[in-house]
């Protein structure tokens, strides 16, 4: 029976129970113990947190979309009985969203504005779902501009 390295050991505990794996892996990067980290397991996750954050991006920026679509083909849908809109609500917090994650990565905005003509026809597809407009109905390409999407003070008219 072979006796596994503290590496095999570590690459092992990835699948066995990931919490103690990230916090062993932590601690041993800490210390400089590269040894006997799981580098390659290592890799995966920090190419993986901007894989999430990336499609957190693109989620985001697809529900902004869908409610600027919304503001624009349904004017009188636009707020409730009691004056509130909750379309103009997510818009407010999906920006809100986008730029703190701007900030933070900014190379993210600029995978972002190169997305939008993928992100806009699933937010056609969910608006359409949503308000029972035909798809066909929307315009073909986006008619917002990625400044305006992210911009806090627009809204179409």
């Amino acid at each position: 029976m072979k006796t596994m390295t503290k590496r095999e050991e570590m690459s092992a505990l990835y699948d066995q129970d990931f919490f103690e794996w990230t916090q062993r892996s932590a601690e041993l990067l800490r210390q400089g113990r590269f040894e006997r980290a799981d580098i390659d397991h290592l890799a995966e996750e920090i190419e993986d947190l901007g894989k999430r954050d990336q499609h957190g991006v693109d989620s985001r920026l697809r529900l902004v979309i869908m409610h600027l679509l919304k503001w624009k083909l349904q004017p009188e849908r636009r707020c409730t009985r009691s004056g509130k809109s909750s379309w103009l609500s997510t818009i407010v917090e999906q920006r809100s969203s986008l730029q703190l994650i701007f900030k933070q990565s900014p190379s993210l905005k600029r995978f972002a504005k190169q997305d939008l003509p993928k992100a806009y026809p699933v937010a056609v597809k969910r608006a359409s779902l949503e308000t029972g407009i035909p798809a066909n109905q929307f315009p073909s390409a986006c008619p917002f501009t990625f400044e305006q999407i992210i911009d806090d003070n627009f809204v179409p008219e």
